[in-house]
């Protein structure tokens, strides 16, 4: 366990200094997930001619700037690296180490999180001066709540992007995946528009996805607009789906490496 610690922070001192040296990098990824503020901008001068299904402005100011911050806190981009390894041949050296290629990946985003923090906290600062007391959950347990959903929720973004990298095993390119999978992340995980406003029968058939576990979901228990009971059944389903997501990443990485040294990978 001490060899296992001590193996754990050396990665996690190795990721962060990569994430501070590749600033330029981060920079453009910050700027590509401020799209919130976008649509903040759009349903704010919708809501200012008359409410939007009882959303005032302020409701779509706090929403979106609680959606930025679980977005920062919530990334991940292991899906690219995967797949470069992949392609070109560098797993087979990773392969060779003591250490499993997707702890180390693991690892790299999880030390960037600092690094993503000191952006997310401005606009965390922003959101509780725009929000006001009543527009927040109140109390000690929806925040706690709303961090183990964080947690959860990089779980999940991190072992989905694990197996569409893991895809390039069996196809030419995982980014059409990729693609396809984050355009429905958009729509149904509240990214665009919140699931609130969606007609009750599609809102209803979202409610189990995994899309809305990784952003709306905490999200709306930040907002208080959840309450224990729903919480709890939220934490229950993030659970669920991270097992099911390991357990399918498990079983894409093994045939995947099967099929990898066929070809002499």
């Amino acid at each position: 366990m001490r060899r296992f610690a001590d193996l754990s922070r050396a990665l996690l001192r190795a990721g962060f200094a990569e994430s501070l040296a590749y600033r330029a990098e981060f920079l453009v990824w910050i700027l590509t997930t401020n799209l919130p503020l976008v649509n903040l901008a759009l349903w704010s001068a919708v809501a200012h001619e008359a409410p939007v299904e009882g959303w005032q402005g302020a409701d779509f100011a706090v929403y979106y700037l609680a959606t930025l911050v679980v977005r920062h806190l919530t990334g991940a981009w292991v899906v690219w690296a995967l797949t470069s390894d992949i392609r070109r041949g560098d797993l087979a050296q990773k392969l060779l180490k003591p250490v499993h290629p997707l702890w180390v990946l693991a690892a790299e985003n999880i030390s960037a999180l600092p690094v993503r923090a000191v952006v997310a906290v401005p606009f965390a600062l922003l959101l509780l001066h725009a929000a006001g007391p009543d527009r927040l959950a109140s109390g000690v347990l929806p925040w706690f709540a709303a961090a183990l959903m964080i947690a959860l929720a990089w779980t999940m973004t991190f072992l989905v992007m694990a197996i569409i990298g893991t895809c390039s095993f069996f196809v030419e390119s995982a980014y059409s995946l990729f693609e396809v999978w984050s355009g429905l992340f958009m729509v149904f995980s509240g990214y665009l528009v919140p699931l609130q406003l969606f007609p009750e029968w599609l809102r209803e058939a979202g409610r189990y996805l995994p899309f809305r576990l990784m952003l709306s979901l905490p999200v709306e228990t930040m907002l208080g607009r959840i309450g224990g009971a729903e919480i709890a059944e939220g934490l229950a389903l993030q659970a669920a789906w991270v097992a099911v997501l390991w357990l399918a990443l498990r079983a894409f990485w093994r045939a995947g490496l099967r099929r990898w040294a066929a070809y002499g990978g």
